[in-house]
C-alpha cells in the first residue's frame, strides 16, 4: 500500500504541498525503504526528483481512474533511471533469431467455452513473489515462473527453481543484467536438460561466473516451448487457462513504474475514495453512477517491449477484463507484487501494453529425473601465487607495487591473464594491448599505434590463507 494519504483537499492540481510537508513524507520514506545516500548532496538531489515523482503522484490521484499509483521503492528515481535499471527484456528478435515456434495448440476453436476466470495461485502453481533487484533479469524470472507453473500441473510438486542459474550459464544470447528473451531461456533449459532449485543456486541480483556442478543439477526438465499465436487475446486467454504464460510488456511508462492498486468507488454525488472498498457499503449507495473497477491498470503505454512478466490468470473486475500478471519487483510493488492489466481492449490486435504480441509457454509431458540431492560445491579455484606470503585470485595477475633491492614488499592484482604491469606500480594492460602509456592510462598494441584501451587498475593482493573462505564466492 502506498504511505500517501490523500485528500479531497488536493483535489485541484493547482493546490499543492508545501516543502515541510514533501520533506516529512521523504523522511518517512525514506525510513520504510531503508534509504541512506552516501554521496555529497545525493540526498538533497534525490529528494527533488521524489517531490517531481509526488508531484505526478497527487495529479494522477486526484483523477476518476481505474487504478492509483503511490510511494513505491521507485519514487527517487527518474523514469530515466527506472527504465535502465529495472527492466530487460530483448524483443524484437525472435521471428529473425530463433525458428518459429507458434503453435496452434492454443488457437480458440468455434463455439468453445473457457472459464470466466482463472488464478493459478489458488491452484498452487504460482511461488511466492520474487525479486529481482537492480539488474535486468526479469526475462529469468518471467521464464522460471512459467516453468515452475507447469512443472506443478504436471508433477504436483510446486518447486522455487533458478534465476540465477539462467542469469550465470544462458549466454549464447541473453546477457544476465544486461536483459535477455524468454525464448531463449526455454532453449537453454531444454538443451541443459533441466534447470536447478533457487535453494541450490540462489539468486544474487548480478552477473556471476556459471557454477558447472549446480548447472549439471537439473531437477526440473521441460520438454519443448511454445509461442502463442501473435496479436491474438483469445488464444492468449485459452494458454493461461491451461498454464502461467511468459508475457513480455512495455513497462517503462510513469504510470506503470509507480503502479499501486486501488479501491474506490465514484458516486453522482461526489468522489468517495477509501483504502479498502470490501469495507464500503455500496448498497447504502442508492445514487452512485458508476462502480470503478479496483486496481485494473489502463494506464498509457504502448507495444515496445521491454520488461518480461507472467500471466497467472486473467478475470473480470465490475465489468472490466483484466489480465492478473506476476511481476518480479518483491511484494511492495502493486498489489503484493501483482498488476491487473485491462484485456480485450477494443481497437487494439496488441492487448494492453503487447501483452499478446510475444507470449511463450513451456511444454512438460513427464516427470523429473530423480532428484540428484544438494550439488556439491564448486571445487576452489587455485590462486595465482605472487610469493611465499601473498597471492591474487585466479586468472589474474601478480604486479609488485613496492619493489627495493630486487625484492618486491607489497603485491598487486591485475584481473587479467598474463598481464603487462605498467611501470606506475598502479595500473596494467591486457597481453593484446602491451604497451602501457601511463601518462594517458591507455594501453597500446604498439609505440607507434594511436589506437588503444583504457589501463585496467590494480587491486592489493591477500594473504594466502585467505583465499580459502572466498573460493565459494565465485559460484554464483
Amino acid at each position: 500500500m502506498s504511505i500517501i494519504s490523500y485528500d479531497q483537499s488536493h483535489a485541484s492540481k493547482s493546490s499543492w504541498r508545501t516543502d515541510d510537508e514533501v520533506m516529512a513524507i521523504y523522511e518517512t520514506w525514506l525510513v520504510k525503504h531503508g534509504k541512506a545516500y552516501n554521496g555529497l548532496g545525493e540526498k538533497e538531489k534525490r529528494f527533488e526528483i521524489f517531490k517531481d515523482n509526488l508531484r505526478f503522484i497527487d495529479e494522477h490521484n486526484s483523477e476518476n481512474r481505474t487504478y492509483k499509483v503511490g510511494l513505491n521503492r521507485f519514487a527517487d528515481l527518474t523514469n530515466e533511471e527506472y527504465r535502465s535499471k529495472y527492466l530487460g527484456a530483448r524483443t524484437g528478435f525472435r521471428k529473425n533469431s530463433l525458428k518459429s515456434k507458434v503453435s496452434d495448440r492454443y488457437q480458440p476453436r468455434v463455439g468453445e467455452e473457457l472459464p470466466d476466470s482463472v488464478d493459478w495461485r489458488k491452484k498452487g502453481a504460482v511461488v511466492e513473489v520474487k525479486d529481482q533487484g537492480s539488474c535486468g533479469s526479469c526475462w529469468a524470472f518471467s521464464t522460471i515462473a512459467a516453468v515452475e507453473g507447469i512443472n506443478k500441473i504436471v508433477t504436483g510438486d510446486l518447486i522455487s527453481l533458478s534465476e540465477q542459474e539462467l542469469v550465470d550459464c544462458d549466454t549464447s544470447y541473453n546477457e544476465g543484467c544486461n536483459g535477455g528473451l524468454m525464448d531463449y531461456a526455454f532453449e537453454f533449459i531444454i538443451n541443459n536438460g533441466g534447470i536447478d532449485t533457487e535453494e541450490d543456486y540462489p539468486y544474487m541480483a548480478v552477473d556471476g561466473r556459471c557454477d558447472t556442478y549446480r548447472k549439471n543439477a537439473k531437477v526440473v526438465t521441460i520438454d519443448n516451448y511454445e509461442d502463442v499465436p501473435e496479436n491474438d487475446e483469445k488464444a492468449l486467454q485459452k494458454a493461461v487457462a491451461n498454464q502461467p504464460v511468459s508475457v513480455a510488456i512495455e513497462a517503462g511508462g510513469r504510470e506503470f513504474q509507480f503502479y499501486d492498486s486501488v479501491n474506490f468507488i465514484s458516486f453522482s454525488g461526489g468522489s468517495e475514495y477509501c483504502e479498502n472498498v470490501q469495507g464500503l457499503m455500496a448498497s447504502k449507495h442508492e445514487d452512485y453512477a458508476r462502480r470503478l473497477t479496483m486496481g485494473v491498470f489502463s494506464g498509457r503505454c504502448g507495444t515496445a517491449l521491454d520488461h518480461g512478466v507472467t500471466a497467472v490468470g486473467y478475470g473480470t473486475d465490475n465489468g472490466v477484463d483484466y489480465w492478473l500478471v506476476k511481476n518480479s519487483w518483491g511484494k511492495s510493488w502493486g498489489e503484493s507484487g501483482y498488476i491487473k492489466m485491462e484485456r480485450n481492449l477494443v481497437g487494439t490486435a496488441t492487448g494492453k501494453c503487447g501483452i499478446a504480441v510475444e507470449a511463450s509457454y513451456p511444454i512438460k509431458t513427464g516427470q523429473n529425473p530423480p532428484n540428484p540431492g544438494p550439488s556439491p560445491p564448486s571445487p576452489i579455484k587455485p590462486p595465482t601465487v605472487c610469493d611465499s606470503y601473498y597471492s591474487c585470485p585466479e586468472s589474474n595477475t601478480c604486479c609488485c607495487v613496492y619493489e627495493y633491492g630486487n625484492y618486491c614488499f607489497a603485491w598487486g592484482c591485475c584481473p587479467l591473464e598474463s598481464a603487462t604491469c605498467c611501470d606506475d606500480h598502479y595500473s596494467c594492460c591486457p597481453h593484446d594491448y602491451p604497451v602501457c602509456n601511463v601518462r594517458s592510462g591507455t594501453c597500446l598494441t604498439s609505440k607507434s599505434n594511436p589506437l588503444g584501451v583504457k589501463a585496467m587498475r590494480r587491486t592489493p593482493a591477500v594473504p594466502n590463507w585467505a583465499h580459502g573462505s572466498e573460493g565459494k564466492k565465485d559460484s554464483a
